[in-house]
């Protein structure tokens, strides 16, 4: 994603127009684009006309629109990121008013107004999307016997691009012949479709995990496959394969493979890594029990207020998803967190909800914190508080009665 213009005023207010180059722009669109936002970007808009015989006739033509944000629809296999609400500003083809839903598309300009302006996280999420040493990908193929799941791990998003299944006939007394053959198609159909989803001139990291020996084999069957068939792009590419134990061939295994040590060695630049690396000590400390570590929104809040998640080792771990929520209140609230800790020289690490380990957060509250020094009771100040808002509302309802 490139900036193509920046109208930006002291107070946070003003433009931004940005230029998506790639399918992960449009993730990074998503989670900048808020309900009650303006946006303007070009569209096509089917237009009826009505000939002096009362014949009519329909053509679609270019145009742009400018929309108050009303709905966003992100599909992140396709990459499609779908914008609808009001048209604000009229032109020759339609009415203020009129609802529309817009198509981002690669390599056409949109225009972005914050309704709340341009907050810290915001500038984070542009600053990302536009950083081209923020684009690694890893390619990994989480498999079985007959099963084959091809993901491509970007730095913010696991997208399953294709899945490999063919059957594989058992081992049996007499007839192993039957089920080499079998594995040999499976492992060449899955190598097929691997080397549609990898630039081989640009050559990065393979993943390949699997129960048993099965990664190991089909790692060799690559090899041997680069020297009968004397390829030099998949000989060079070579190297850049990581072979991992999993449990099972389905995405979900993908979680434990990148927690292993090995890997997380082999992966540490990517985002994926760090981020499971996080929540992987968080979880650690939280069996400690040593009151290093909280989570869920309250009990999170209060250890920041109290000054616990600052210089010294603080860590703040937080889902990207509670910064799209529909309600303003909640967004300012959270975005304030983050700017709390920053203040206080913690570190703050945004996982993404696309991700296994943000699906993880997501599971314990979408927010989480490693504190600098131990605090006790922080869930017994949450049911204190409850008890006193019930008080006053009871007190407020019997006033009422009076």
């Amino acid at each position: 994603m490139r900036v193509i213009k920046k109208n930006i005023d002291k107070d946070g207010t003003g433009t931004i127009t940005l230029f998506p180059e790639e399918p992960e722009d449009m993730w990074h669109a998503f989670n900048l684009i808020r309900p009650g936002d303006k946006l303007r970007a070009p569209a096509l808009r089917r237009v009826v006309t009505e000939s002096s015989t009362g014949s009519t006739s329909s053509t679609r033509v270019h145009t742009s629109f400018l929309l108050l944000v009303k709905s966003i629809d992100f599909d992140p296999a396709a990459g499609q990121l779908h914008i609808g609400g009001p048209i604000i500003e009229e032109n020759k083809y339609t009415k203020v008013g009129a609802y529309h839903t817009l198509d981002l598309e690669l390599a056409r300009n949109f225009t972005l107004e914050k309704s709340e302006g341009w907050d810290s996280v915001s500038y984070d999420v542009l600053r990302e999307a536009t950083d081209p040493e923020l684009r690694a990908e890893v390619i990994a193929v989480i498999m079985q016997e007959g099963l084959a799941n091809i993901c491509a791990i970007t730095e913010h998003q696991t997208i399953l691009r294709q899945r490999v299944e063919l059957s594989v006939p058992r081992k049996r007394q007499g007839r192993p012949m039957d089920h080499d053959k079998g594995l040999d198609k499976f492992f060449a159909q899955t190598l097929t479709t691997l080397l549609r989803h990898v630039d081989l001139t640009k050559p990065k990291p393979v993943l390949l995990a699997s129960p048993g020996f099965t990664a190991t084999s089909f790692q060799k069957y690559i090899k041997q496959t680069a020297i009968t068939t004397s390829d030099k792009l998949l000989s060079a590419a070579l190297p850049s394969i990581v072979v991992a134990h999993s449990s099972s061939g389905h995405v979900h295994a993908l979680s434990e493979v990148l927690a292993s040590p090995p890997v997380l060695a082999k992966l540490s630049h990517t985002k994926y890594a760090r981020e499971t690396q996080a929540l992987d000590t968080f979880m650690e400390l939280l069996r400690k029990d040593d009151g290093r570590a909280w989570y869920g929104p309250n009990e999170v809040c209060a250890a920041v207020e109290k000054g616990a998640v600052g210089k010294g080792g603080g860590v703040l771990l937080i889902s990207n998803g509670l910064f799209r929520s529909q309600q303003v209140g909640v967004r300012r609230k959270w975005v304030g967190v983050v700017d709390a800790v920053k203040e206080m020289g913690g570190d703050v690490r945004v996982f993404s909800s696309q991700h296994e380990s943000g699906r993880r957060l997501e599971g314990l509250g979408g927010v989480a914190a490693i504190l600098t020094f131990p605090l006790t009771d922080l869930d017994e100040d949450e049911d204190e508080n409850d008890d006193d808002q019930k008080k006053e509302e009871s007190t407020a309802e019997s006033q009422n009665q009076l």
